[in-house]
């Protein structure tokens, strides 16, 4: 199911929006390069600091409500920054630390579905303890009810943060399996496009710690998740287009850099 009308003009309104806010409220931070400025000019310099920039918030600015939108055509519900609980059973914090420690030491593979499995045998074993937890960036809800939890992440995360990435999915589980020990949840890591295109994304670094089939979505495989075939590609579109209508206001903003 590709974008339709109505979505592309939503998708479209949200990058503008998003885009025309950040020109208003965007500071460059102080800073003397006189070699770069020389070298390369300072509309180059003040291009490069508000890519850089608009890259550190692109997923919560852009991404997480895009793909809201999206998954509200697919999905019964969808929110972002959602909370999965902060209830989770001193065993089954136990259990996932265990987890941990054996994946780190690759005394075993990753594997989801035995993992939920595990964590649901023991929710309510034990102390019910009060946790904090990582919000969600997008909580789905399927029509048979079926919940999925995703954590956005930047298109290269840093590899050292796999560890933590791992206990943030099995604690969600943790906290939505205290609350309904039936639940049908699912968690995974998505990101949003491949910057090895046209090469296939390296998830060489995330084997040992993530269950590749189960546990990340990248590019066409969170998209089209969303929001079904070809949403990937009719999102691009979608930029295309956003850019086009933002490209006289871009040109006249980083214009400002020219003199002085």
């Amino acid at each position: 199911m590709a974008l339709t009308a109505i979505q592309q003009t939503e998708i479209q309104q949200v990058i503008i929006t998003s885009l025309r806010n950040k020109f208003e409220n965007y500071k460059p931070e102080p800073a003397s390069m006189p070699f770069h400025f020389r070298l390369l000019g300072k509309d180059r310099m003040a291009l490069y600091s508000f890519i850089h920039s608009l890259a550190t918030n692109f997923g919560s600015t852009i991404f997480e409500p895009i793909a809201k939108k999206i998954a509200l055509s697919q999905f019964c519900n969808a929110e972002i920054h959602e909370n999965a609980g902060n209830i989770v059973s001193s065993e089954a914090q136990k259990l996932i630390q265990n987890i941990i420690d054996k994946l780190e030491t690759a005394e075993s593979s990753p594997n989801k579905i035995e993992e939920i499995a595990a964590i649901r045998k023991v929710c309510h074993l034990g102390e019910m303890r009060k946790v904090k937890l990582t919000k969600i960036d997008l909580k789905l809800t399927g029509h048979n009810g079926s919940i999925y939890l995703t954590d956005i992440k930047t298109a290269k995360p840093n590899a050292g943060g796999f560890k933590e990435f791992k206990r943030t999915l099995l604690e969600w589980v943790a906290a939505t399996l205290a609350s309904d020990p039936n639940a049908n949840v699912q968690t995974f890591i998505s990101i949003p496009y491949n910057p090895y295109e046209p090469q296939p994304y390296s998830r060489w670094t995330m084997r040992g710690m993530l269950d590749l089939e189960n546990e990340l979505k990248v590019a066409e495989e969170f998209w089209d998740f969303l929001g079904g075939e070809n949403t990937y590609s009719g999102l691009l579109n979608c930029f295309e287009k956003a850019g086009i209508v933002l490209r006289p206001e871009i040109d006249a903003y980083f214009a400002r850099f020219t003199k002085g």
